[in-house]
């Protein structure tokens, strides 16, 4: 059985590569350096709202975890790009 803590973990790793990005881009300047900081606003509210949601309709936290790698991945992708 897969520990349950290791999607949290690797969750925490993930995140760390999307804030080294996120702050490349911001240390530019300009239009996409404030269209990343709006974004990343509104992204934290609606994804913080969505694992409430969550929560309190029987799901697991693993699915928030889960949901929230996903998201993590998305942006990595987009910021890699």
């Amino acid at each position: 059985m897969l520990n349950p803590f290791l999607p949290a973990l690797l969750l925490a790793f993930e995140a760390q590569k999307v804030i080294e990005l996120r702050l490349v881009r911001i240390a530019w300047g300009g239009a996409e350096a404030q269209a990343e900081m709006v974004s990343m606003v509104g992204e934290k509210v609606v994804a913080a709202m969505e694992a409430a949601n969550t929560l309190m309709t029987g799901g697991s936290h693993g699915a928030v975890v889960a949901r929230y790698r996903e998201l993590v991945a998305d942006n990595t992708r987009r910021l890699s790009a």
